[in-house]
């Protein structure tokens, strides 16, 4: 897909009859071939792009007309962009630039008015690059205002500059974060994440504590639940739910810039929580987001979905599976066609994994309706919800008796996933694979100590004490106790918490 044909897809019916319109005012003669062009790449008609320059001769020609639509849709989209923009940081952003030319016009009661009003937007928005500009122009006409006070102006001015230069280095120092994710995903290596954070900053003689922010935090939570996700180990980020827990009991979200990140950073902690096995802290976490979602916002469409997922998921590890499936199933009914995809493929996984465990054949009729195909599920889901749902699938065809075709998913799963795992040193689930592997080709062998042996082992195992991977090996472990996988699964939380 060219680049044309993905800045038309961002464009809905109204926005593509303005673009049209846009472009007969803009059209001085009428025999410009613009808007026949755009029509044609909107259809993807391949006959009438061929009629437009019917000859090789005008292939330049073509192709100036494709540049100049190109920067023609551009231009529309960040025109479109910023009047649809009613963010307040935006609105402070509009406030400067009226002040400013209010100023260059000699309104100036009118113009220091919106460069004062824009000021304390941004300050309360922490958007000091903006306010750093700002306050260049209050300064620039400070001379202008009759009732001046210089001198704190420049103290602001000072401050801000220092702010500035705090974030600039965060950013940097976020960048490295994300950066060394990267090599810890290919490279599988555990290193202690609060003192990688800890070297990060101070590298860059940056004040966590002087620039902790909800932005700041929502980014060191985004870094510590990649973290977290590639090892399947969030006791390695426990470290950092006290301090977050402090900052968002001490701020207060007083805008709608606030408001985004402190939603994430409550998700955040209730996800932490639930997979540290916290699930009444996590509970909690999770009442305070739903009840923080404005009813009939874009926010409350985003957390709705994943709220009644880590919530189902709270009940089942607590043991009340029967009112965590009723509040799966209720989610998944909240489901309509605006919902996001990765939401929904979340939740249809999570009850295909608690039908499995209630060994209720309905597994297989949700498993059926997942109908992506696994390189969509790798794009959207990542690669190792991909692996966890192919290992499922699994597991519920041998549960419910269709050996030769659990047989042959796991041959699939090999070829496909076999030297991913090896790259990213994910040995367990190799493990995990050849134990199945074994028990379908001889059912009887659950009775083999050495089998016994090998399941305990993997049980044992620090790396597997992951709520999510107890799950797989509660299956396994149930075919040698005679117990439900869900019974055998709250049984290994049991002893997980009491460790």
């Amino acid at each position: 897909m060219d680049s044309i044909t993905e800045l038309i897809g961002v464009l809905n019916n109204e926005d593509i009859r303005d673009f049209k319109g846009f472009l007969k005012k803009k059209n001085k003669r009428n025999d410009v071939k613009n808007i026949r062009l755009f029509e044609i790449l909107e259809t993807d008609d391949i006959n009438r792009l061929k009629k437009l320059y019917g000859t090789s001769k005008n292939k330049d020609a073509y192709h100036a007309l494709r540049k100049r639509l190109h920067d023609s849709l551009l231009f529309f989209i960040s025109n479109k962009t910023f009047e649809r923009d009613n963010s307040e940081a935006h609105e402070a952003l509009r406030l400067l630039i009226v002040g400013r030319f209010l100023l260059e016009n000699n309104l100036v009661k009118l113009g220091l008015k919106c460069l004062q009003r824009a000021e304390q937007k941004a300050l309360l928005l922490e958007q000091f690059s903006l306010l750093n500009e700002i306050l260049q122009i209050r300064l620039q006409y400070a001379y202008l205002d009759p009732s001046p006070n210089l001198d704190q102006l420049i103290d602001r001015f000072m401050l801000n500059q220092h702010k500035v230069r705090q974030e600039a280095k965060f950013q940097i120092a976020y960048a490295l974060l994300r950066s060394e994710l990267q090599d810890i995903h290919l490279k599988g290596k555990i290193v202690d994440l609060t003192r990688l954070v800890t070297d990060t900053i101070g590298k860059y003689d940056i004040s966590l504590r002087e620039l902790l922010s909800f932005k700041s935090l929502y980014q060191l939570l985004f870094i510590a639940n990649e973290y977290a996700t590639i090892h399947q180990n969030y006791a390695l980020v426990q470290s950092f739910l006290t301090t977050s827990d402090e900052f968002i009991t001490r701020q207060e979200a007083s805008s709608v810039h606030h408001l985004f990140y402190y939603l994430h950073i409550l998700y955040y902690l209730a996800n932490f929580n639930l997979r540290n096995g916290l699930f009444h802290e996590s509970l909690v976490y999770l009442e305070r987001l739903i009840t923080s979602c404005p009813p009939g916002t874009t926010f409350r469409t985003q957390f709705y979905l994943r709220y009644h997922l880590l919530k189902a998921l709270n009940y089942h590890y607590m043991g009340e599976g029967a009112q965590a499936l009723a509040v799966l199933r209720f989610g998944i009914q909240q489901v309509t066609v605006k919902s996001n995809e990765t939401d929904v493929a979340d939740l249809q996984l999570c009850l295909a994994m608690f039908l499995t465990q209630f060994q209720d054949k309905l597994a297989l009729t949700e498993l059926r309706k997942m109908i992506r195909t696994d390189t969509w599920y790798e794009k959207k889901m990542g690669m190792l919800w991909t692996i966890r749902k192919n290992l499922l699938e699994i597991l519920i065809h041998s549960q419910f008796g269709d050996i030769d075709l659990a047989a042959s998913r796991v041959k699939s799963f090999r070829r496909r996933y076999k030297k991913y795992l090896e790259t990213v040193r994910e040995s367990r689930v190799v493990d995990f694979l050849r134990l199945v592997e074994k028990y379908l080709q001889n059912p009887a062998i659950v009775r083999d100590k050495h089998f016994i042996a090998a399941i305990d082992s993997l049980a044992g195992n620090t790396e597997n004490q992951d709520l999510f991977v107890l799950g797989f090996i509660a299956w396994l472990k149930s075919l040698i106790t005679s117990e439900s996988p869900y019974q055998t699964l709250l049984s290994l939380v049991r002893e997980l918490k009491s460790k």
